[in-house]
């Protein structure tokens, strides 16, 4: 099992990354708005699938590179902290559009729904970047077994992931209609998580080497 805090230091950074508009989120919430929480559920669907794919990739390849390489882990560090201050920009960066301003789009099937959610995931190379360059750094060689240690992770990112994004699918046309009437608002949500994230990414550049 992953330390308790380490645990803790990835589950934040996995809900900052969900709250942070992306290609994800915006199928998502245009899936939901256009064709109603069914459509944006099944969607989810393929999107969990899409991260179920990525996990075990990742998992079994990270592994066998921390294994035959452990100094591996201080350039996969700094990758990481770099990765979360380009995520911590786009959320501070003026012009940033939301979410929930989006166009209709045409009704599919749920088997079409469902494809397009995984094709949506596995094409957004946020995915494949957050799993290879941040997993790791959780990752203790002290607490046992490597590979479950990042299951055991990957699959705390999962389960936020698709609780939160179930969260925003269902209320997708409620949240458009309160940030239509507070702009403010959505202003104050990117700082927010713009700070959080380029917090981490400190942590994570500073923290000494395991």
């Amino acid at each position: 099992m992953p330390d308790p805090n380490n645990l803790l230091a990835f589950a934040l950074i996995a809900l900052g990354m969900v709250l942070t508009p992306g290609p994800n989120m915006v199928y998502l919430v245009s899936r939901s708005i256009s064709q109603g929480r069914t459509a944006g559920l099944i969607s989810l669907g393929g999107v969990a699938l899409g991260f179920v794919f990525y996990m075990l990739c990742a998992a079994f390849g990270i592994t066998a590179l921390l294994m035959a390489v452990p100094y591996a882990y201080d350039a996969i560090r700094f990758a990481g902290a770099a990765y979360l201050l380009w995520l911590a920009w786009q959320a501070f960066r003026p012009g940033g559009r939301s979410p929930f301003q989006v166009r209709d789009l045409p009704k599919d099937s749920p088997r079409k729904l469902f494809l397009m959610g995984f094709l949506t995931n596995l094409l957004n190379p946020k995915i494949a970047v957050m799993y290879l360059s941040l997993l790791p750094q959780f990752i203790d060689p002290s607490n046992g077994n490597l590979l479950a240690q990042a299951l055991v992770l990957g699959t705390t990112q999962i389960a936020i992931s698709v609780i939160v994004n179930a969260m925003i699918a269902i209320s997708a046309g409620t949240i458009a209609l309160f940030l239509v009437r507070r702009p403010s608002f959505a202003v104050l949500q990117r700082w927010v998580m713009g700070t959080v994230l380029a917090a981490l990414a400190v942590r994570m550049a500073t923290e000494a080497r395991r």
